[in-house]
């Protein structure tokens, strides 16, 4: 069976960017259309992470 790759610092910059964010959204400064901007990035963050992720797994896997 094929097991996920290792974590790196992107993995942890993108977690701790995520958490950043959200703080400042619901703590900091919890206006509705901060937490819309917030969650928009987070989205964007998470999906860039995601692709970053799936192609680092299929280059450990078949490189």
């Amino acid at each position: 069976m094929v097991e996920s790759p290792t974590f790196d610092v992107y993995d942890g910059v993108a977690l701790a960017a995520t958490l950043l964010l959200l703080v400042i959204a619901y703590v900091v400064y919890p206006e509705p259309i901060v937490k819309f901007a917030v969650w928009t990035v987070v989205l964007t963050v998470y999906m860039t992470w995601f692709c970053y992720f799936g192609v680092k797994w299929l280059y450990e896997v078949y490189g």
